[in-house]
């Protein structure tokens, strides 16, 4: 009697105790899902540690060629590329920079999107050598910048970048670097073609010795972030980290069988080391294309049986606004999208128009050591906490002062952690584990990063930037960017850098640059405030040619407003809260204001220009 008693007790217990803890936590199948997928990443990067010399991304494609050689490994305009072609062309990339380069020695890259990229990033690869991905949309001052803070030898151009590269090579040409360009018409003298080159050089393996000397703690890459002030900044990624952004796809749950389409930038983190590493590390496909097109998209998706997309918030707004053809909007193959930046309300229109698509939302910064994943597929969300995360990379939302632009700090000299629900800035733990590699020849950079004596006397973390807010679920929601940077297109705006270009426009004799939000739009488009020189009015036609020939399309101002006099703090800080504020209201804003019409340069603002972009019906 009494066994039987028991034995029920217990089978009752058994089945109850599933929904206990379902009610305690409805995600309890996610979260252990992700922590096998986190256990199987840490045993990977084990096994890569482990061998001898170190296994990279490129031992991994080379295992890639050996086992399937006539898998596709890219697509691209109606070219189909497999793995032994790939490795064939890299080979050739390799062998004809031989002589020009060595082991250890760090090339720039200045190139869009196009399969020479790929080969050229493995070729150097296979010497032993460290890519610099230099965003094609820089010029003059930022170009020569990018190039010159990682001591990069050689420039790799694309044929169709051949004319930034002439206006600043006089001054390449005083550093002695090597400018090779992927063309050959190359008339301009200090241009060297590298097409005949590739061409005529040999397809046979590459040594293994040239790169015998890389470890995992190696410089694999430096990617560029505008980071809060000035210039470019060249984040350094060593093959570690390299290693462990593509295993993004697989916590993911990117399939063997998958294909992925590569449309964003190359040069960008996302594209690089989530989209075509991380595919390599899956061993599936990559469709590449030049650029994003709205009217394209899907037919692209449809033509190469597209599985898995990358996206950021802007694009899946464009997606969103491309005319409804009901019969095809659910006609393709995509069952998962991987990315960041998209807004709740276009993250379920994109859901209820286009179908059962997961949608995995991530966050991260290029030079960061901590990220979230938002594996539940929680709408809204940009990761999720799990505890096995955070008992490996340890982190903390503390309080922020955003008027003093500070961390809020206690009696003893602390910081302060935030409740749970409530916004605080994201600071990650500096340690072996979570490392935070700084920026190339950027001491001064680095240092701004990096909070020290955060919870007790000598510990350090890395200051994300960013204030976030985690509810109590452990779903985590971004709120806001701390200091002076503003994302516009998927891409960061350093206020500073475009206020300097502005001051070398002669009327101006102040500016003050800021990030508005427009309805209908993620993040901020920029908006200047400005003082004139005395006796001097607002040069349109000047001030438009200047951040055309020198700003890259998505940091130029679209707004300008000029002021008789620009307001400071106390320190002589720009104030740029009320001004953000404020907006490019012509009906709220007495001070004259102007539009950048993309086909007439600065144009007085209207109310009929205001109510267009309100209503949607001008497109920025």
């Amino acid at each position: 009697m009494f066994f039987s008693l028991l034995y029920t007790l217990l089978a009752g217990l058994v089945l109850v105790l599933p929904v206990l803890l379902y009610l305690r936590n409805p995600y309890l199948v996610q979260d252990v899902r992700y922590c096998l997928s986190v256990l199987q990443l840490a045993l990977s990067l084990n096994r890569c540690k482990r061998r001898n010399p170190c296994y990279t991304i490129l031992d991994r494609f080379l295992d890639l060629v050996s086992k399937h050689p006539h898998k596709p490994f890219l697509y691209f305009e109606g070219s189909c590329f497999t793995y032994i072609q790939a490795d064939r062309e890299s080979n050739k990339a390799a062998w004809a920079l031989r002589n020009r380069v060595r082991s250890g020695d760090t090339v720039a890259v200045f190139m869009g999107n196009e399969p020479q990229f790929v080969w050229l990033w493995l070729g150097l690869s296979k010497l032993g050598c460290t890519a610099a991905l230099l965003n094609t949309n820089i010029r003059s001052k930022s170009l020569v910048h990018c190039f010159s803070c990682c001591d990069a030898k050689v420039l790799l151009v694309g044929a169709d970048l051949q004319g930034a590269v002439v206006e600043v090579l006089p001054t390449l040409q005083s550093l002695g670097v090597q400018v090779l360009v992927l063309g050959v018409d190359c008339a301009v003298e200090g241009l060297h073609s590298l097409t005949g080159s590739l061409s005529e050089s040999s397809d046979q393996p590459v040594p293994v010795d040239l790169r015998s000397k890389i470890t995992l703690k190696s410089p694999a890459l430096y990617i560029y972030t505008s980071g809060t002030t000035g210039l470019p900044k060249a984040a350094v990624i060593n093959y570690e980290r390299l290693w462990m952004a593509s295993f993004l796809q697989l916590i993911a749950g990117v399939r063997s069988d998958d294909i992925m389409y590569v449309y964003l930038p190359l040069y960008h983190s996302a594209a690089f080391m989530m989209g075509l590493c991380g595919s390599i590390e899956r061993g599936i496909p990559v469709v590449l294309r030049r650029k994003f097109s709205a009217s394209q998209f899907w037919n692209d998706c449809r033509k190469y049986n597209v599985t898995v997309i990358q996206y950021i918030g802007e694009v899946m707004r464009y997606l969103c606004n491309v005319p409804k053809v009901r019969k095809q909007d659910r006609d393709h193959k995509v069952r998962l999208a991987l990315g960041n930046g998209i807004r709740t309300d276009t993250w379920n229109e994109f859901l209820q128009r286009f179908g059962n698509i997961s949608i995995c939302e991530c966050y991260g910064a290029t030079e960061g050591n901590i990220g979230f994943v938002n594996y539940v597929g929680k709408v809204g969300a940009i990761g999720k906490e799990n505890f096995l995360h955070k008992m490996g990379n340890p982190y903390a939302l503390i309080s922020y002062d955003t008027e003093k632009e500070e961390p809020v700090r206690d009696s003893r000299g602390f910081c302060v952690r935030v409740p749970t629900g409530e916004t605080g800035l994201l600071v990650g733990q500096i340690s072996a584990r979570s490392p935070f590699s700084g920026y190339s020849k950027n001491k001064q950079q680095t240092e701004k990063k990096i909070l020290r004596d955060v919870f007790v006397k000598g510990d350090q973390y890395f200051n994300s930037g960013d204030l976030l807010r985690i509810d109590r679920q452990g779903f985590v929601f971004f709120q806001d960017r701390i200091g002076d940077t503003f994302r516009w297109k998927g891409e960061n705006v350093a206020t500073t850098e475009v206020a300097d270009h502005l001051l070398m426009v002669d009327c101006i004799e102040e500016a003050n640059v800021y990030g508005v939000k427009v309805p209908g739009h993620e993040g901020r488009i920029g908006m200047a405030s400005v003082k004139l020189k005395e006796n001097m009015d607002f040069d349109c036609t000047a001030t438009y040619q200047h951040v055309k020939n020198h700003l890259p399309s998505y940091a130029r101002p679209r707004f300008i407003r000029v002021q008789d006099a620009l307001d400071v703090t106390g320190t002589f800080k720009q104030l740029k809260g009320k001004l953000a504020k404020e907006g490019f209201d012509p009906a709220l804003i007495q001070d004259p204001l102007f539009y950048l019409d993309d086909s007439q340069g600065y144009v007085p603002m209207s109310r009929d220009i205001f109510d267009a972009i309100a209503e949607g019906r001008l497109r920025l």
